[in-house]
């Protein structure tokens, strides 16, 4: 992560959201395959109860990143969506976002989050591993015929 990069939760009152929103939009058609991005229906989900979304900026005010998460529950939450632009990749800023929505949904006293993820996404998987998700379980098919997914969690302290 560079110095001077913001992280920033996005508010839909704010001066910038339309801005933010489309950059975010323009960054789901890139990285997801089209039965995977939230492009579509990005507002829908903004919309969605106990939901949250935090974006990276860079100097230069530009999006490089972001973290979209809900709590649908007092139990658990969920990462929904973690992306990085790929010209900033592995520099930090994946982590910096997973560990901001870890910590929003710590402060909610959830019990559990969990994630889906490709298995084959390898730098995505040690990411995870390295902040303490642990596998759960393989879902077969899970993206699409032929991509299946591991679903992963992170336990908080009961005590």
């Amino acid at each position: 992560m560079e110095h001077g990069d913001l992280l920033v939760e996005l508010q839909r009152n704010s001066t910038n959201f339309a801005k933010v929103v489309e950059e975010i939009v323009k960054m789901e058609k890139k990285i997801f395959p089209k039965h995977e991005s939230l492009a579509r229906s990005f507002d829908e989900e903004l919309r969605k109860k106990n939901s949250g979304l935090l974006y990276m900026m860079d100097l230069h005010g530009e999006v490089v990143g972001y973290v979209m998460y809900s709590w649908p529950s007092s139990l658990f939450a969920s990462i929904s969506k973690l992306a990085v632009k790929e010209s900033h990749r592995r520099q930090g800023h994946g982590e910096a976002l997973l560990k901001a929505a870890i910590e929003k949904c710590s402060a909610r006293n959830v019990h559990r989050i969990s994630l889906h993820v490709d298995p084959l996404r390898f730098p995505a998987m040690g990411l995870y591993q390295k902040l303490g998700f642990r596998v759960d379980s393989l879902i077969k098919s899970y993206y699409s015929a032929d991509r299946d997914a591991n679903r992963m969690y992170l336990d908080f302290d009961s005590n």
